[in-house]
């Protein structure tokens, strides 16, 4: 899964350590989440979510890009 928390973070100028004090979570799940290593739990996200005051699709979405085009597989 894909996200912008890193670019987040920056835009407000935080560490990777502050923004894990405001999650109350450590340093390194935060690094792991924005390297795409681990998913956050659906917890985690809505945190995340209301911390950036923003959905969670806005900052968390599929990498697979699954916008199928239309296309019915019949059995």
């Amino acid at each position: 899964m894909k996200n912008r928390l890193k670019v987040l973070r920056a835009e407000r100028d935080w560490s990777q350590a502050e923004l894990a004090g405001r999650l109350d979570v450590s340093r390194q799940a935060v690094n792991a989440i924005e390297t795409g290593k681990y998913d956050p739990s659906l917890p985690l996200a809505f945190r995340i979510g209301r911390l950036f005051q923003m959905p969670i699709e806005d900052i968390f979405h599929d990498e697979s890009g699954s916008s199928r085009t239309g296309t019915v597989d019949d059995a």
